[in-house]
């Protein structure tokens, strides 16, 4: 194992860092969003705006070495585009040098959904080439004031989400969800990168960026040849078609059949097609969670029909029904490793667990330990086998809101005591897990034994 391998931990800004109100931050489209029976509002999170000494403290004593988090675009411009708000950017001066200090080396992830709310109602968030204009700009401050920190950078969060039905939701559009404004989407995204890919590339020798995919491994569901045909599919359109734009392959020619068979015209000139098929990486980023299982239903291939994804009768599950599945992460880090001869840096990974804290009582939480020591054995295997990789961020290990706002759905190896709708104290208190990612961090993947 490399000396300098990353074990970290990762988050976003709004399900972190509260403060939605206060030193000139503007609203996000997260911020509007009212708390429902079974999720909290956006407003407080887990206050790390005031109490990031303190979890960034956490996360030494955990032994993590690496940080990966969101710089608010609505904190940095209230509204995504004009005047540069000086007390936001303050903030992530203090946080990034507060991880220096502290030997913790800081990833910035610069769009995880959060969109600034004028430009979702005004723009239509990324269906707009006006709002990839207004993220370049935003992306360009960011890159300036802290490329002398910060080294390793992604733009969009698990960018292949862009695709499927969560698309218009994580890029705050408004439009009608059809196949068009779908793929416009993903395309106005790819083009956003390639530009701030191509701005770090030639401004910043010693910077890294790399795109990142929400990766799972598919499989059929049996032997049958159409289960693997439409499994074949969904890794092509869902996974390899990212890996080779990343990788300066461009779109894959089967995709342009796929798009053209269904009439789908996009708004792109042959400027930004160049500029798209000219991308490069210096790694491939990625979470990972589970695996999916696909079963042919009669269709083809439909981002908006997800019929054809079915439970693995081999494979446990959450209580989200997200399956566990371990060796699902070999066989995507091999599969990426062998397409793209790139580094790889595993950015999140972890399992939600419900969690009750009663004064005084250990949180047994012996499914993350588990989870988190099978994972690991599988990625420890890979590189085994050859694949590079830089680092292992778990998810959350102190706990947040899910992506959902479900604050019940915990990922922590330390609790934060809070629900949905009773803020409580926002005390932070170790979990039985805490300890052994400690025992596994401080001893570079060496010790995984359960004790």
């Amino acid at each position: 194992m490399n000396k300098k391998f990353m074990w970290g931990n990762s988050t976003s800004s709004m399900q972190t860092e509260g403060g939605y109100n206060i030193d000139g931050k503007g609203k996000s489209v997260y911020d509007i969003r009212e708390a429902t029976e079974n999720t909290s509002d956006w407003k407080v999170a887990i206050d790390e705006y005031n109490r990031y000494q303190e979890d960034i403290e956490l996360m030494k004593e955990m032994g993590v070495n690496a940080y990966r988090f969101q710089v608010s675009w609505s904190r940095v411009l209230s509204d995504g585009f004009g005047k540069i708000n000086e007390k936001g950017l303050q903030f992530y001066d203090r946080l990034i040098n507060c991880l220096i200090e502290n030997h913790i080396e800081p990833i910035i992830c610069l769009y995880h959904f959060d969109m600034p709310l004028k430009l979702s109602e005004e723009y239509n968030g990324f269906s707009s080439k006006e709002v990839v204009d207004y993220f370049f700009k935003f992306a360009k401050i960011v890159i300036d004031r802290y490329h002398e920190k910060v080294k390793y950078w992604i733009t969009f969060n698990e960018h292949n989400l862009y695709s499927t039905t969560g698309a218009f939701l994580i890029a705050r559009s408004n439009k009608e969800e059809n196949l068009t404004n779908l793929y416009q989407i993903q395309f106005n995204t790819f083009l956003a990168h390639a530009k701030v890919e191509k701005y770090i590339h030639e401004k910043y020798e010693d910077l890294k960026i790399g795109g990142m995919l929400a990766y799972s491994t598919f499989y059929p569901s049996s032997s049958k040849p159409e289960d693997t045909y439409l499994r074949n599919i969904y890794d092509d359109f869902s996974n390899k078609l990212y890996l080779d734009i990343f990788n300066g392959k461009g779109y894959l020619k089967t995709f342009d059949k796929y798009l053209e068979n269904r009439e789908v015209i996009l708004d792109k000139s042959d400027d930004e097609i160049e500029l798209i098929n000219g991308m490069k990486s210096d790694f491939i980023a990625f979470s990972y969670y589970q695996s999916q299982t696909i079963k042919y239903m009669g269709h083809d291939y439909d981002p908006f029909d997800t019929s054809s994804m079915v439970d693995n009768q081999y494979l446990d599950r959450s209580e989200w029904n997200w399956e566990i599945d371990p060796d699902g992460l070999l066989i995507s880090m091999l599969d990426i490793y062998n397409r793209c001869n790139l580094p790889l840096f595993i950015f999140e990974n972890g399992i939600g667990i419900r969690e009750e804290y009663k004064e005084g009582e250990l949180i047994e939480d012996d499914l993350r330990i588990s989870y988190h020591k099978s994972h690991i054995e599988a990625m420890l295997k890979a590189m085994d086998m050859g694949v590079e990789c830089i680092g292992y961020l778990g998810w959350g290990l102190i706990d947040i809101l899910s992506s959902s706002g479900n604050m019940e759905k915990r990922y922590g190896t330390v609790y934060v005591n809070r629900g949905n709708h009773d803020l409580r104290d926002l005390k932070r208190i170790k979990k039985k897990s805490f300890n052994y990612i400690k025992q596994v961090y401080e001893s570079n993947g060496k010790d995984l034994e359960i004790r």
